[in-house]
C-alpha cells in the first residue's frame, strides 16, 4: 500500500498586485525619455508584447498579444520597428514589412515553444504525410511558418480551425496544449506536435487550488498554453488580450491570473480598480519567461541608437511565410 504525499507548501506569499488607482503614476525616467527621443529621431514605432516588463510597456506605442501586434506590424508607417518581445514576433513583423528595418532589443530573446518545432523536422513529417493541413501557432520560426497552410494565435485559433474544410486532416504545431484546447472547442480531431511553453507548463492544479482557498472570491483566468488539468479548473481560458476583456467585465474585485507575470502590468492599466493575484508555480510566487525578460530599457536604447540587432531572413522564406500569415489576418477580420 502506498501513502499519498503531503501537498507541497510553497514558502512564499502570493504575489498580489493591488489596485493601480491607489498609486500615483511615477514620471518617466531619463532613460525612458532618451528612448522616446531616439524613437522620434529614427522615425520608429515601438511594439511590445503583454509579457514585457512594466517600464517597457509604459513607453510602447502599441501593447498587445501576438494577433494584435501582427496587425500593428502590418499597418506600421514608421521606417523602423522596435519589437519588444521574442525573436519569432520580430520575425513576424519583418515578414509583413520586408522594406522596413526591424530590430529586437536582445537577439537571444528566443522561445522554448518555437524551438520545439525545428523546420527540418516539420518538413520531414510533411513529406511522410503530404495530405495534412498544417496550422501553425504563431509562436514558431519563419521557416516553420513557410511550411504551413495557415497561422493562428491563441486569440483566433478556434476561428481559424473552424474555417478549415472538415475533410482535411489537421496537424497543429507546435503547442500541444493549445492544440488540445482548440480540438475540444471545435470538435475537430487533430494531430498535435509535442511542443509546449516551458513557462506555462509550470503552473499546477495543486498550487492553484491552494491559492483558491486563500482567495475564494477570485476567479481563475488561464492561458490555453497551460496543461489540461489547469485549464479545467479555470473559470475562463483565453488569450492575453481576452484576459483584458474578462478583467473589465467580471464583477469580481480580485482575479487570479495564470500566465506570464508581465500580463498583470497591462491588466492593472486596463482595470485599475481591480486586484490581480499572479498564478504561482511550486517554485515561485509568479511566473516570468526568461526570454521575454531579456529585453531591457538599456537594450532598447542601444537598439534604436545602433539599429541592431536587425531581423534578416531569406526572401524565399519570407514570401512563403507571408502567405499563411496573410491568410490568418484575412480570416481574423
Amino acid at each position: 500500500m502506498t501513502t499519498a504525499s503531503p501537498p507541497v507548501k510553497p514558502s512564499f506569499e502570493p504575489a498580489e498586485f493591488r489596485p493601480l488607482s491607489e498609486e500615483p503614476e511615477a514620471p518617466l525616467s531619463p532613460l525612458q525619455e532618451e528612448i522616446r527621443a531616439l524613437k522620434q529621431e529614427r522615425n520608429a514605432v515601438i511594439l511590445a508584447h503583454n509579457y514585457q516588463i512594466e517600464p517597457i510597456q509604459r513607453i510602447a506605442d502599441y501593447l498587445g498579444d501576438s494577433l494584435g501586434l501582427a496587425y500593428q506590424a502590418a499597418e506600421a508607417k514608421a521606417d523602423v520597428i522596435l519589437f519588444c518581445g521574442v525573436h519569432f514576433m520580430a520575425e513576424t513583423a519583418k515578414i509583413v514589412n520586408p522594406s522596413k528595418t526591424v530590430i529586437l532589443p536582445d537577439e537571444n530573446a528566443g522561445c522554448s515553444l518555437s524551438d520545439s518545432c525545428p523546420a527540418e523536422k516539420l518538413r520531414a513529417y510533411k513529406e511522410a504525410h503530404p495530405d495534412l493541413y498544417v496550422v501553425a501557432y504563431i509562436n514558431c520560426s519563419a521557416a516553420v511558418k513557410a511550411l504551413s497552410d495557415v497561422i493562428c494565435t491563441s486569440g483566433n485559433a478556434v476561428r481559424i480551425v473552424e474555417r478549415i474544410p472538415e475533410d482535411r486532416e489537421i496537424l497543429f504545431v507546435p503547442d500541444q496544449n493549445l492544440g488540445q484546447w482548440v480540438a475540444r472547442q471545435t470538435g475537430r480531431r487533430m494531430r498535435l506536435w509535442p511542443g509546449s511553453c516551458y513557462a506555462h507548463v509550470l503552473f499546477t492544479v495543486q498550487t492553484l487550488e491552494k491559492l483558491r482557498l486563500q482567495y475564494p472570491d477570485a476567479p481563475i483566468v488561464a492561458h490555453p498554453e497551460c496543461v489540461e488539468s489547469v485549464r479545467d479548473i479555470a473559470d475562463a481560458v483565453c488569450s492575453t488580450e481576452k484576459m483584458v476583456a474578462f478583467a473589465k467585465e467580471t464583477d469580481a474585485a480580485r482575479i487570479i491570473v495564470v500566465t506570464e507575470s508581465g500580463m498583470i502590468h497591462r491588466l492593472r492599466r486596463e482595470a485599475p480598480e481591480k486586484t490581480f493575484i499572479a498564478g504561482p508555480t511550486q517554485n515561485c510566487a509568479c511566473n516570468d519567461c526568461r526570454y521575454m525578460k531579456l529585453n531591457t530599457l538599456e537594450k532598447m536604447r542601444d537598439a534604436l541608437r545602433d539599429l541592431h540587432p536587425r531581423i534578416e531572413m531569406d526572401e524565399s522564406i519570407r514570401e512563403a511565410a507571408y502567405r499563411p500569415l496573410k491568410r490568418m489576418l484575412d480570416w481574423s477580420r
